[in-house]
């Protein structure tokens, strides 16, 4: 049975919800203000914690505040429950760490949804790994690589160099050929319909691009652009297809492949959907490390802008920014001129996998 903590100044909104809670089949601890709630989450084990916003004494971001401070208390899922509804209120909230945020008076079923929601994402976000899987995994796409040498399908073909900013295929538009990065670096990126753009990828060599459209014979569904002089080899469609179709082994072999980071890809956006702030500005940061960063110096040799980085992360550009200060004032990460440093990679670690 998971566990709920509810901390509600208010008698009768905290027996009411309790109540629901409940009937619903958790196990409902009450804090009738926030040092007791505090002090609670700190004795006890929860899965989640209900937080009204305006009480006496510690009010709701205070106690956000002290248990994002504590290592046990600090990946708790945590909803903020108010009267406020100014777009502020929700704006600080989900800043400090807050997972979701509900108005009241609210239904049952929306409570009730957005506990099951963030329970559920919880659990997958701490899954543990299965080492011995992945293992096998890395060790069979070891093999596939040997059947089918990348150099041999890219060898001899048309190579495209794309200068920095160049378009290397729009959104809408359907390939003619097979897109694989030789060098350089390539964002992929969507637009909302207010000319937002949101990164989806970010390319290095030795990447394909595009091949689930060239694949289900769709159009682009994101724009690919060079973020410096790239090189980009070109293999036509005919050939591409003639290649996949003549060998099952080797169609097999190719998609395990083209498939080897979607685990990751996975792991990354629901980081992103789901973490606050601080995590999704981490994640985005680590994942920029791993691709292009240097061990020794941690330097990460990308020239990208503020607004393109909050945009892979998901939030504004505000935020972005203020997070990075926060980072630079913890020595998590530095700056030299435009390039990032990374300086503490395993507190980095922590913050994107939900500690502090």
């Amino acid at each position: 049975m998971k566990r709920i903590l509810l901390i509600e100044d208010n008698n009768d909104v905290r027996e009411n919800t309790a109540e629901i809670l409940e009937l619903a089949g958790y196990d409902v601890a009450t804090a009738e203000e926030g040092k007791v709630g505090v002090a609670k989450a700190s004795e006890a084990e929860f899965d989640l914690i209900i937080c009204d916003i305006m009480m006496p004494e510690l009010d709701g971001y205070g106690v956000l505040h002290i248990l994002n401070k504590n290592p046990k208390t600090s990946a708790i899922p945590f909803i903020f429950l108010t009267a406020k509804a100014e777009k502020s209120d929700f704006r600080k909230g989900m800043n400090m760490g807050a997972d979701d945020y509900l108005t009241k008076p609210f239904e049952e079923t929306d409570l009730l949804d957005a506990i099951e929601l963030r329970l559920k994402k919880s659990e997958t976000m701490r899954a543990p790994k299965n080492i011995e899987e992945e293992s096998e995994v890395r060790r069979f796409i070891s093999e596939v690589e040997k059947e089918l040498s990348i150099e041999d399908l890219i060898n001899e073909r048309n190579t495209k160099v794309f200068k920095k900013k160049d378009t290397v295929y729009r959104e809408g538009e359907y390939p003619h050929a097979l897109h694989y990065l030789k060098s350089g670096k390539v964002k992929l990126a969507k637009s909302s319909d207010y000319g937002k753009e949101f990164i989806t990828h970010l390319a290095g060599p030795g990447e394909f691009l595009g091949y689930l459209a060239l694949l289900e014979n769709t159009a682009f569904t994101e724009e690919a652009t060079a973020m410096e002089d790239s090189e980009v080899v070109m293999v036509p469609i005919e050939e591409f297809r003639k290649l996949i179709h003549s060998n099952r082994e080797v169609t097999n072999n190719f998609i395990k492949i083209l498939s080897r980071n979607v685990l990751e890809q996975e792991e990354r956006l629901l980081k992103l959907a789901y973490g606050n702030v601080r995590e999704r500005v981490a994640t985005v940061v680590k994942t920029l490390y791993d691709k292009y960063g240097d061990v020794d110096s941690g330097r990460i040799e990308l020239s990208i802008s503020r607004e393109e980085l909050a945009g892979f992360a998901g939030i504004a550009t505000e935020s972005l920014i203020r997070t990075l200060s926060d980072f630079k004032s913890e020595s998590i990460i530095s700056n030299e001129g435009k390039t990032m440093i990374v300086e503490d990679l395993e507190r980095l670690k922590r913050i994107s996998a939900g500690g502090i």
